[in-house]
């Protein structure tokens, strides 16, 4: 499966949201700008952006107007891998795994960032490195319940049909 990323905004009690093309970012800014701009837009200071890519791994990243992008990955190892995981590793100062060469079964992710970024969302930090490392547990499995938790469930799962 190729990169989903979509943002979403709250705007009162009801969240809008937006998929976007993640293709040519080179910098962290390029992300905030647009999920900021998107969050303004709605009249909001807070916006979430959710990637998921390759069926592999995913990115939680929160913006607001002021302060620095809090980012999540659920797995460290993919820096190697994706460029988009790259950019967001170095914007949210995370700690960068050696790559590990594996004969035979995968080893288990490598979830680093901020945990704590949804919390007032309803996910707490042991539940989304639970959802990371989960035996199982897909990056839009993952992702669908951070929504349904933060009140966007059904948004995002319109975005995926």
């Amino acid at each position: 499966m190729p990169t989903f990323a979509a943002v979403f905004a709250p705007n009162g009690k009801a969240w809008r949201g937006t998929e976007v093309d993640l293709g040519d970012v080179d910098v962290i800014d390029d992300v905030t700008d647009l999920m900021i701009d998107f969050a303004v837009e709605r009249g909001s200071d807070l916006s979430l952006l959710l990637v998921e890519a390759d069926d592999e791994w995913f990115a939680i990243v929160r913006a607001e107007e002021t302060g620095d992008p809090h980012v999540y990955l659920s797995d460290a190892r993919m820096v190697h891998d994706h460029p988009l995981a790259m950019v967001l590793a170095e914007a949210g100062g995370l700690v960068e795994p050696q790559p590990q060469e594996s004969a035979g079964a995968r080893p288990n992710p490598v979830p680093t960032g901020d945990g704590d970024l949804l919390t007032d969302l309803g996910v707490t930090e042991d539940e989304l490195r639970s959802l990371s490392t989960g035996g199982g547990v897909l990056p839009s499995d993952a992702l669908a319940v951070v929504a349904e938790r933060a009140g966007f469930g059904e948004l995002l799962d319109g975005m995926r049909l």
